[in-house]
Parts: structure tokens; C-alpha cells; sequence
């Protein structure tokens, strides 16, 4: 389970504090529950994703993790620059206590990443497309319950994002995700409950069709 209590979300500005992006959003997102996030564009999805991934903190409230949880997949950002890719991916074996299994976890992202001699290359010399194919392979080599996940066609190339499609099946079957796509087809492949995000307020579906239906509604009325 996940837990948001009474959380807000704003960005200071050149001009002082920005608009509330999340107002007191406070709810419980079950265990083995796949989740869209859906919205209109600004609405805050991808904030709350980083929120939930614990790679942004909230202006208020709090937000509780009962489970392993991922790095949001497809968001910008996360690896130091001045840091090879092998060494940023040494990094997050250490963290999530993979010590003993750093030579074969290596050889995987490695693998799985396809950036050849990139690899041991500072991330600063890495185009965009290299430096998602390395996080996403990254997040392939750990196991976490909760995948969470950030337009997942944007990662790489063509027929790397049909490699990612296809590792990413693979896990959705044993583990939870919470996505944002503006592909209703992604949703509904993977996702089986919704949350729709409107004026900085969450709100909660058991059902994706019914969080679709609301978010249809308020955007043709």
C-alpha cells in the first residue's frame, strides 16, 4: 500500500511560490493494484509520480511507501552527469543492496541498455535517447512491486521502446504498476483502477473505465 496524507505540491517561481499543483490530496493506493494517472496536461500527474517515487518531496503532507517501489521510468533526470553510466548504475545496485550481485547486474543493464562502449562514458556525453534506454534498463534489473512508470512509448528509439514493451509485459504480470499515459490503449493494457487528477484534487476509481469516463466528461463539457 501507498499512502498520501494531506498532500500539496508547489514550485517556487522567479516570481515567488507558483500555484498549487496538488492540493491536500489524501488517499490509499492498494497493494496489487495497477493504476493509471490521468488528466489533463498540467494537471500533475507526473508530479505526483515523482512524489510517490520519493525523487520529489511534498510542500505539505506526507507520503508513505509500504512497498518497493521504482524510480518513475520515462522522467527526465536522476543520473549524475559527471558519472559514467556504469558507475551511476553501480550506484543504484548499492542502494538497493545488491552488493554481492553488482558484476552481474552490471552485465545486464549493460546488456539490456545496448550503448555499447557509452557504458563507461560520462552520462554528460549521453543523448537523450542513451540515457533512457539506461534507466530503463536500470529499473529492468531490480525487482520492485510497484512499477511506476512515465509514458512508457517515450523511452528510446523504435525498436528499443518494442524491447522495453515487451520486458515491461513481462513484470506487469507479477507486479503493480502506476502509470501516466495519454494512450487510453496503454492504460487499459495495463491498468485495472484509476486515479483522475482535476484542479489539484485526486480522485480515487476502482474502476479505470469510471476515472476515463469522469476525465472525458470534463474535458467536452
Amino acid at each position: 500500500m501507498i499512502e498520501l496524507r494531506n498532500v500539496h505540491k508547489r514550485y517556487r517561481t522567479t516570481h515567488g511560490a507558483g500555484r498549487w499543483v496538488l492540493k491536500g490530496i489524501t488517499l490509499d493506493i492498494p497493494a496489487q493494484r495497477s493504476v493509471g494517472l490521468i488528466g489533463a496536461n498540467g494537471e500533475g500527474k507526473s508530479t505526483l509520480l515523482r512524489l510517490i517515487g520519493g525523487i520529489d518531496t511534498p510542500t505539505k503532507g506526507k507520503v508513505v511507501r509500504h512497498c518497493r517501489t521504482s524510480w518513475p521510468l520515462g522522467l527526465a533526470g536522476g543520473l549524475q552527469s559527471a558519472l559514467t553510466g556504469r558507475q551511476n548504475a553501480t550506484f543504484v545496485c548499492r542502494i538497493h543492496g545488491q552488493e554481492a550481485d553488482i558484476p552481474e547486474k552490471l552485465a545486464f543493464i549493460a546488456d539490456f541498455a545496448e550503448i555499447g562502449a557509452a557504458f563507461d562514458e560520462p552520462i554528460k556525453t549521453y543523448s537523450s535517447g542513451m540515457q533512457a534506454r539506461l534507466k530503463f534498463a536500470m529499473s529492468m534489473a531490480f525487482d520492485f512491486e510497484v512499477y511506476l512508470v512515465d509514458e512508457l512509448t517515450s523511452v528510446g528509439d523504435a525498436a528499443f521502446r518494442q524491447k522495453a514493451r515487451a520486458a515491461f509485459n513481462q513484470l506487469a504480470d507479477r507486479s503493480s504498476v502506476i502509470m501516466v499515459s495519454h494512450g487510453e490503449s496503454t492504460l487499459r493494457e495495463f491498468c485495472d483502477s484509476g486515479i483522475w487528477l482535476h484542479d489539484g484534487h485526486a480522485h480515487w476509481f476502482d474502476k479505470l473505465d469510471d476515472a476515463l469516463a469522469h476525465y472525458k466528461e470534463s474535458i467536452y463539457t
